[in-house]
């Protein structure tokens, strides 16, 4: 299990040859909570967005991520795009988290993912900055796959 925010910025590297194909900048994530795919960026000064599906992805290690997709990746613009992004196109981050019985649990601020599985297993949420000083980070499981919506996201949860 990995956060988003470790895996942020994280090289990635074609098994094959060991070049760099680029660096992740945020997951892609259908609307049944699963994350389909990597948004990897490309390029110095021409930055690129490339989409790197998540069963290509051959291991996820402390350092970088290993593929042997190299130089057939799609284009981001060429892609169909997913429903959501954790903080590009369709932001999931930052939305209010409401659980099933209808309690606000915070605002999202990172996810939790499976990366054997490609799904999304628990949240991490801020009431604000001055809430996590004193109180520290709350993360929240998931027992089910989320309800996502233009205003909130919906889960069914056990409270840590």
């Amino acid at each position: 299990m990995r956060t988003f925010s470790l895996l942020k910025g994280l090289p990635v590297f074609q098994l094959a040859n060991g070049d760099k194909i680029g660096e992740v900048v945020d997951l892609c994530i259908g609307k049944d909570g699963r994350v389909n795919g990597l948004l990897v960026k490309k390029g110095v000064f021409l930055k690129h967005h490339f989409y790197l599906p998540i069963d290509q992805v051959n291991s996820f290690g402390s350092d970088g991520i290993m593929t042997e997709q190299g130089e057939q990746l799609e284009k981001w613009k060429d892609k169909e795009l997913p429903e959501y992004t954790f903080s590009h196109q369709n932001a999931l981050e930052g939305k209010l988290l409401v659980s099933t019985s209808g309690d606000s649990l915070g605002l999202l601020k990172d996810v939790y993912f499976s990366e054997e599985l490609g799904t999304i297993v628990g949240y991490e949420v801020t009431d604000g900055f001055f809430t996590e000083i004193t109180e520290g980070k709350q993360v929240i499981e998931a027992e089910a796959p989320p309800a996502i919506g233009k205003d909130a996201i919906i889960v069914d949860v056990n409270v840590r």
